[in-house]
């Protein structure tokens, strides 16, 4: 039940790009953290410059204008272990089949609760 957001620099990418960034995504979250193939919801989301803010070196990671913010909001229960092949994996494969540096992967998930959301009907479906 992951609802993802990207947001990125405009021009940055184009729209070829981001289908295949929203493959690279979902597969990394069928192989580590087992999300059916058909719990696809994802936002992508282009920012003018004086919109966009990030450190160019926090944590000495060199980054660039082709950064991508990924917001993963999902339910809780994934160890840090699946987390962290999770993260590694996508990084790679945005970086593959994308040409996106792995420095330039910027993942954050939020987790939450199943009476968290509604897919509708305003019926809390899973619970």
């Amino acid at each position: 039940m992951p609802f993802i957001r990207v947001g990125y620099l405009e021009n940055q990418y184009t729209e070829k790009d981001l289908p295949i960034i929203s493959q690279c995504i979902m597969s990394a979250l069928r192989e580590h953290f087992s999300v059916p193939e058909n719990d696809f919801f994802q936002v992508f989301h282009a920012h003018r410059q004086s919109e966009f803010y990030y450190s160019p070196d926090y944590l000495n990671i060199a980054r660039t204008d082709r950064l991508l913010y990924i917001q993963i909001t999902c339910g809780s229960g994934r160890s840090r272990d699946q987390k962290r092949a999770f993260y590694k994996n996508l990084a790679a494969l945005l970086s593959i089949q994308c040409n996106i540096r792995e420095e330039d992967v910027f993942v954050v998930l939020v987790e939450t609760e199943v009476e968290d959301w509604t897919f509708g009907n305003g019926i809390a479906q899973m619970i």
